[in-house]
């Protein structure tokens, strides 16, 4: 009785409320309360009338790959009946077998598309392995796409675009990675990234503003094995040197690391690091530690 009682009913008549694939109805008076014109259904579809036989109905497009995910593909066997008059065998198989090789050399039309493939493996490796989103690998490629399209390619190195539109796809994103993360993992190098980079930000006018020193702290605090307090303490050096002015010009990640160092040194309860350890998970010198160390005590003693 209590079920019932706190079960929901239709404000109109007080009738039961029936959910159906997309609307919510009243049984009695037919009062439509809800929509949700969203398939939640599977994905999934019969071909044959078995409700076993289930395919799926196909990928999504994607602008990840040179044809947006469209082609399509000879496959190797059936498998949804699995009976042994199905197999292909002898000259059957042989001519499936060049059939295939030779629709795969067909998806590969012109020599654009040759470097888009390129470009775009070489993009979902550099993802892959710096853990990104996969809307950014989207978004990257995508911008691979758009400079392609602008002719900027021409004359620069294929992995050096596909490392830039990485980076690019990072700032704009604000997404902490610096170049040196990207050139490590990247077939490119730093002036090919560097100029690639530049073209892009020429000819394209991208978005990309100055980087925020806030958005490397959560992962160099991680990586220094630091607790939530001492990020909270560097957050708020930080904060004073951007009301001071006092970091124009200087290298963000170095910014980050250095006021972690200070945060952890501030705080007693708190196993201290070193410069190097800092200056290590950012990718600095110790100079540039010091340098932002210097600024903070500076602050420090005109408070």
């Amino acid at each position: 009785m209590a079920q019932s009682d706190s079960s929901p009913t239709c404000p109109e008549c007080g009738g039961f409320l029936r959910l159906t694939a997309t609307e919510t109805v009243c049984e009695d008076c037919g009062l439509v309360l809800g929509e949700d014109p969203i398939d939640r259904g599977p994905e999934w579809r019969s071909f044959v009338d078995d409700d076993t036989d289930r395919r799926r109905t196909g990928a999504p497009l994607t602008r990840s790959r040179h044809d947006r995910g469209l082609s399509t593909q000879i496959g190797y066997g059936s498998d949804s009946v699995p009976d042994r008059s199905t197999r292909i065998t002898g000259r059957k198989r042989r001519q499936l077998s060049r059939l295939r090789r030779e629709h795969t050399r067909a998806t590969i039309s012109t020599k654009a598309e040759y470097n888009q493939v390129l470009g775009f493996t070489e993009i979902k490796r550099i993802t892959a392995r710096l853990s990104l989103p996969d809307c950014l690998r989207e978004q990257a490629c995508a911008l691979f796409d758009s400079a392609q399209s602008e002719n900027l390619l021409q004359g620069r190195s294929i992995e050096g675009f596909a490392a830039a539109c990485v980076y690019t796809s990072c700032r704009v994103r604000s997404l902490p990675r610096t170049i040196d993360e990207v050139v490590t993992i990247a077939a490119a190098t730093e002036a090919e990234l560097k100029a690639a980079y530049d073209a892009l930000n020429r000819d394209l006018g991208l978005p990309t503003g100055p980087i925020d020193p806030g958005q490397y702290l959560p992962r160099f605090a991680s990586n220094l094995d630091l607790d939530t307090a001492v990020e909270r303490r560097a957050r708020e050096h930080l904060d004073s040197l951007v009301t001071a002015n006092r970091i124009g010009g200087r290298n963000p990640s170095g910014v980050a690391a250095a006021c972690l160092y200070k945060a952890a040194c501030d705080c007693p309860h708190t196993e201290s690091i070193t410069q190097t350890a800092a200056a290590e998970v950012a990718d600095v010198a110790t100079v540039t530690i010091r340098s932002t160390l210097t600024e903070l005590r500076s602050l420090s003693a005109d408070s």
